[in-house]
């Protein structure tokens, strides 16, 4: 059985700074980067807001969408996240339906 995998975006509360990442499940991954054992990165950078995700249904496509989001430039990823996101909430209580 293939699983399938989500691409999302971690923020500060002001918006400063992203972390893009993949995963085979939102809901835990963005509780890990929530309660800071998420990464090192978001764990520096305090990135605990869920401002964007996709869902895909392979996680070897969230993973190639995850590299390639990463190499682009900030002002492309902030109109990805507010195209999905324009108040640009924390998405976090939204996720813990998708368990």
């Amino acid at each position: 059985m293939v699983k399938g995998g989500y691409v999302y975006i971690m923020s500060n509360k002001s918006r400063s700074v992203v972390y893009v990442g993949s995963t085979d499940n939102l809901y835990n991954r963005a509780y890990q980067h929530k309660n800071g054992f998420g990464s090192e990165f978001t764990k520096k950078y305090n990135c605990t807001d869920l401002i964007y995700y996709q869902f895909y249904e392979r996680i070897e496509i969230a993973r190639e969408r995850e590299h390639k989001i990463k190499k682009w430039n900030r002002a492309w990823k902030d109109k990805l996240i507010k195209d999905f996101n324009p108040t640009l909430k924390d998405l976090f209580e939204e996720v813990s339906d998708l368990q």
